[in-house]
């Protein structure tokens, strides 16, 4: 009987269960967050149940929980890899015309209204926030003061969801290609985990942040709340406390306002505790889920039963985050793991071939999709070339082609004249060319009426340059420019790496894993296979590098690029990785592969020292070619020069 295939696992079986642990941190610390503002809104009138999780401060702590985790499961829904690649404009549109901006909304609409009651329990009668008070003869009024809080709390969800959109918080930002080797422990004082400590690091600017986006929704709901909210919210409120109090039968709002300065503290305070919330849940959905692919300092994929299937399924993957991370593993293993990249390097009797052959194939497919998208810039689509259709035969007579009115009689009077050259001429009119005398007079007028800085002032010129500048003031305004504004960053990044999000670490970390196997394969590829696709990785890097290079010198600044900078972080961030690569296979180009051709000449079918040569060539006209006059410096983070790195301590400066 024969052997039941060995089915590959996908990758995704063993992502997911580290992203729900991740899950789990995540809200473990949103949990914390919760208790300490439980604490913070609690009376204190009695020291033991002010703290006792079993009691006040346990349901205001679930309470204050659920406001948060209802914006967890907004970010599991809607998370994403990759920079935003579109204009402010298109973005905005896409946003008002997406679903998905109105479940934002809805969701921190709901949070926020769960957090208005346990806000309003938390404070004494003193306060002035019940939502009945009791006036002379025991008479019921409805208090305007919790209905305005309502509205500033409800005013606290629309900015947030403008933030979310205009930060783009639903993306995973990927800053550590590779694990710490350094002691946590030391680095941490013992307590604090990296993760954990970044987000106590991050919690001053935050919780400042918090504090400056209530204090901007206060103005916002005052404006909103007088200008249009005030007479429907009072008559819903009226509508809905009416059954149970004997209130008004009028619906007429009282005269006098109900904001004064104590209530816009109050409204501060409460907006800060509820900002608080998202952000600590925001901020740390994003560093939790962003952490290296890693499970007790090994690959995710090493858990699995076929290690290698698992890792190709994900780098094949057509979900980006899948990729993404299945990409990242590959660079760790290529980097810090011998015993993966043994296996990659043993594994010849898969299915669809070596493992290596199908990791190039992988990784050299990424690379060559941003070398397309280079080569179609600027060239109009290739229309779809449609089938030549038979003239059909007529059936019926054609149509005459005689006049079917007769020509009227040419014009005879001057209007006649003059409408007869307005409908044949619509862009002109008899007054269009004047005649030099009237020209004559028109100067004359001119210069006896205005000064001549007066008509400079109103010369087109002037007129063009004040425009010029007044639009170039409102762009350098972030809400406005924002919006307007196309930078080079984002162009050249949409056309080099896509649209409509463009992920670098993709690229990156497929460089960094064809060039750290082929450093490594001369130790440990026993079966030499990797050594006859040097030439085409170094070849591949270098036109690659060209082309980018020849695109972003020709590429166009948009006018409303008011910084005329011809830089673009994304993409430089790929090049500097391509150029380390291809710096490393220099360093080794002398030595290692030349007595790794002669030790493999004989598994190869081309001779070793052919492509030895072939390899040489390219280096010394490449990567030479393309050194600038100046040192280059690499603009990577610490962690991402670890992958890069062949020994020793990390440097993110290193000059070619």
């Amino acid at each position: 009987m024969a052997a039941a295939a060995v089915r590959r696992a996908p990758y995704k079986d063993t992502l997911q269960p580290a992203l729900h642990r991740r899950f789990s941190s995540t809200a473990t610390l949103l949990l914390g967050v919760a208790y300490l503002e439980a604490l913070a809104l609690a009376s204190w009138s009695s020291f033991l149940w002010s703290w006792f999780p079993l009691g006040p401060a346990g349901i205001r702590t679930a309470c204050i929980f659920l406001c948060g985790l209802a914006i967890l499961i907004l970010r599991i829904a809607h998370y994403h890899v990759g920079v935003k690649t579109e204009s402010g404009a298109q973005t905005l549109k896409a946003s008002l015309f997406s679903f998905q901006t109105y479940e934002t909304l809805f969701w921190y609409s709901v949070s926020s209204f769960l957090f208005l009651p346990v806000y309003l329990s938390s404070l004494n009668d003193s306060s002035g926030l019940r939502w009945v008070t009791y006036f002379s003869g025991d008479r019921a009024r409805l208090n305007e003061r919790p209905i305005f809080l309502a509205c500033y709390l409800g005013t606290c969800a629309v900015m947030q969801t403008i933030v979310h959109y205009q930060f783009d918080l639903d993306r995973l930002v990927f800053v550590k290609p590779v694990a710490e080797k350094e002691d946590v422990k030391a680095k941490t004082g013992g307590f604090l985990t990296g993760s954990s400590q970044r987000i106590v690091q991050q919690f001053p600017t935050v919780f400042a942040g918090c504090i400056k986006q209530a204090t901007y929704s206060l103005i916002l709901a005052v404006v909103l709340y007088y200008a249009l909210l005030r007479t429907l919210t009072w008559s819903w409120a009226l509508m809905l406390f009416r059954p149970f109090y004997n209130l008004p039968r009028t619906n007429i709002a009282p005269s006098s306002w109900p904001t004064d300065l104590f209530l816009m503290i109050r409204c501060v305070y409460a907006g800060a505790l509820l900002n608080t919330v998202w952000a600590a849940g925001n901020t740390s959905f994003s560093i939790f889920m962003a952490k290296a692919p890693l499970k007790a300092g090994k690959p995710f994929s090493a858990e699995s039963k076929d290690p290698n299937g698992s890792l190709l399924n994900g780098m094949k993957s057509k979900k980006p985050s899948v990729q993404c991370f299945a990409m990242w593993e590959l660079a760790i293993i290529a980097q810090d793991f011998e015993a993966q990249r043994k296996a990659i390097f043993a594994d010849i009797d898969r299915k669809d071939g070596p493992m290596w052959a199908q990791v190039y194939a992988v990784c050299m497919t990424v690379l060559k999709i941003m070398e397309e998208r280079v080569d179609a810039y600027g060239k109009p689509p290739t229309a779809p070339v449609q089938a030549p259709q038979e003239p059909k035969q007529r059936v019926s007579a054609p149509p005459r082609q005689d006049e079917i009115f007769t020509k009227g009689s040419a014009p005879h009077t001057g209007v006649e004249k003059a409408w007869d050259q307005i409908v044949r001429s619509p862009g002109s009119s008899p007054m269009a060319e004047l005649s030099p005398i009237a020209k004559k007079t028109w100067r004359q007028t001119r210069d006896r009426v205005l000064t001549k800085e007066q008509q400079e002032a109103v010369s087109k010129e002037s007129i063009q340059s004040f425009v010029d500048h007044a639009a170039s003031h409102l762009l350098r305004l972030e809400w406005i420019g924002s919006i307007f504004r196309q930078d080079f960053a984002t162009e050249f990044a949409a056309a080099v790496l896509g649209q409509p999000y463009a992920e670098p670490t993709v690229y990156v970390h497929a460089v960094q894993a064809l060039c750290q196997l082929a450093i490594h394969s001369l130790a440990e590829d026993q079966y030499g296979n990797v050594h006859r696709d040097v030439p085409s990785i170094i070849r591949t890097l270098t036109v690659i590098i060209k082309k980018v290079e020849g695109l972003k010198a020709r590429f166009p600044v948009h006018w409303t690029d008011s910084s005329r900078r011809r830089e673009s972080p994304e993409v430089d961030q790929v090049l500097d990785a391509m150029r380390l690569g291809l710096e490393q296979q220099s360093r080794l180009s002398d030595n290692g592969w030349s007595r790794a051709g002669r030790r493999w000449s004989r598994f190869s079918e081309t001779p070793a020292e052919h492509e030895y040569e072939i390899e040489r060539i390219i280096i010394a006209r490449g990567v030479r070619s393309l050194s600038p006059p100046r040192q280059h410096h690499i603009r990577l983070s610490s962690t991402q020069s670890c992958i890069l790195g062949s020994s020793g301590p990390c440097h993110a400066r290193s000059p070619i």
